[in-house]
């Protein structure tokens, strides 16, 4: 941590809170980078929320609880398919980039930087077409009023996917902004005013409706993503020859894959489960404490972005210590807010609930329940991006497969009985189990104690 000062000029609260602020924004060593990158994210990522959770408000409100599920479920299965359909190219990309810098492979980099996106565009085409005539053989046994969604979902995924993967470039330039705010504040704020615009016209905003004006925001986002980039990336890269190592890339990104795949499997197993076996009514407000707990997730996911290609420079580099006492910033950043956070949440829990409508209230409980694997997660910080950037893919993916197929194992037995408080205990449990696998694999593969709390670690 940055050394400070032992002096102070003044007292009093506002002397403190600057104080406070200085710690948090001064210095230039990589923890304060790091808080000042991951406070960026945090504070996009809260602004996206707001902005997504107003849009989920009145997405509920005004289409009604079985149109508003039908879209959950269909949404759900975009944010999982358009997450693992870049082959693990937009988390790679934080470890690639940093590596040919650090080596001077330019023609390399020059390549991956336009080759990775061309791949992604055209294998996530693909597969979309694939879906869609998937969709169409088993159109007779799908909900009528799902089919037309589902289509559009499919329509939506190629642009998806290349947001993410220009979201995995600009992050390992240390461009937050430009990584995330097409994707979590253009995209949500265009969701809400086109949809609003289909009201002021008369139009019924039905889950089909709903689905267009999404597909149309996630275009719009990626497209301007897009060229923004390809300026910045002329800018700050000379021209010249490219080479491409296509599987080099694979070698390093499909064990990636497989960890992000279970990753988004766990995360959205409970709201596809309850999708089969509880009505859309009910899906809707477990979705709705789902968001309200966003928050939490968004600390961990900002130190997340904010950290790995660090961790890939640092271990390029051979320095141990450095990276040692950089990986235990990063957990101490995620657990501790996270816990302030969680808290905050479930004191206000109810009326931000009912937001979304009376009804959704009664998830309340559910939100106590969920919390407990989000806090527990949090205990060891970043650490999945730690093994992937240093080389532990599979062991990392194995430990996601098995919390995955507990969580799958689990919503049989709990959610059919229990409903969303099945699926919450079920996801909770799974996590809880994940940090524990998590834990002992970095122990034992690197050495280092990934815990905030216990063993004393070095401090940057």
């Amino acid at each position: 941590m940055d050394t400070q000062s032992a002096t102070t000029a003044a007292s009093g609260p506002i002397a403190r809170l600057r104080g406070l602020a200085a710690r948090m924004l001064g210095g230039t060593s990589e923890a304060s980078v790091t808080r000042r990158l991951a406070g960026t994210i945090f504070i996009i990522r809260v602004i996206s929320a707001a902005i997504a959770y107003l849009a989920q408000i009145l997405l509920a409100r005004w289409m009604g609880g079985s149109d508003y599920g039908i879209y959950v479920y269909v949404w759900t299965w975009v944010l999982l398919l358009g997450s693992i359909m870049d082959f693990g190219i937009a988390a790679s990309a934080q470890k690639i980039i940093p590596e040919y810098r650090t080596a001077g492979n330019h023609a390399l980099l020059r390549g991956f930087l336009s080759g990775s996106r061309w791949m992604t565009l055209t294998t996530s085409s693909v597969i979309a077409l694939l879906l869609a005539g998937l969709i169409r053989l088993l159109s007779p046994w799908i909900d009528a009023d799902t089919i037309v969604p589902l289509y559009i979902g499919c329509l939506m995924l190629p642009p998806f996917v290349i947001a993410n993967t220009q979201d995995g470039i600009a992050r390992s330039h240390d461009w937050m902004q430009l990584a995330l705010m097409p994707q979590f504040i253009v995209r949500q704020g265009l969701i809400i005013g086109l949809t609003a615009g289909a009201l002021a016209l008369g139009l019924h905003l039905g889950a089909t409706l709903a689905m267009a004006a999404s597909a149309a925001a996630v275009y719009i986002a990626a497209i301007s993503q897009m060229i923004v980039l390809n300026r910045r990336l002329a800018a700050h890269i000379e021209p010249g020859e490219k080479a491409y190592d296509i599987r080099g890339w694979l070698a390093i990104s499909l064990p990636i894959l497989l960890v992000e795949s279970f990753y988004m499997l766990l995360s959205y197993t409970d709201v596809l489960m309850l999708q089969q076996f509880r009505p859309s009514e009910e899906v809707g407000v477990y979705f709705a404490v789902v968001k309200t707990l966003a928050l939490v997730s968004f600390i961990h996911y900002a130190m997340s972005a904010t950290t790995a290609h660090r961790f890939a420079e640092y271990n390029a580099l051979g320095d141990r210590d450095r990276l040692s006492a950089y990986v235990a910033h990063a957990i101490n950043w995620t657990f501790w807010p996270s816990l302030l956070a969680t808290a905050t949440l479930l004191m206000f829990g109810k009326p931000l609930l009912w937001l979304f409508g009376p009804k959704f209230v009664g998830g309340y409980d559910i939100m106590f329940v969920a919390a407990i694997g989000l806090v527990v997660r949090s205990a060891i910080g970043p650490v999945e991006r730690l093994l992937n950037m240093l080389g532990h893919q599979r062991i990392c993916a194995t430990a996601y497969a098995v919390a995955f197929l507990m969580n799958v194992g689990l919503c049989f037995a709990l959610v059919p009985r229990y409903g969303g408080m099945g699926a919450a205990a079920a996801t909770s449990l799974s996590l809880t189990f994940e940090t524990i696998l998590l834990f002992y694999v970095v122990r034992a593969r690197l050495g280092l104690h990934v815990l905030a709390f216990g063993k004393a670690r070095p401090a940057l």
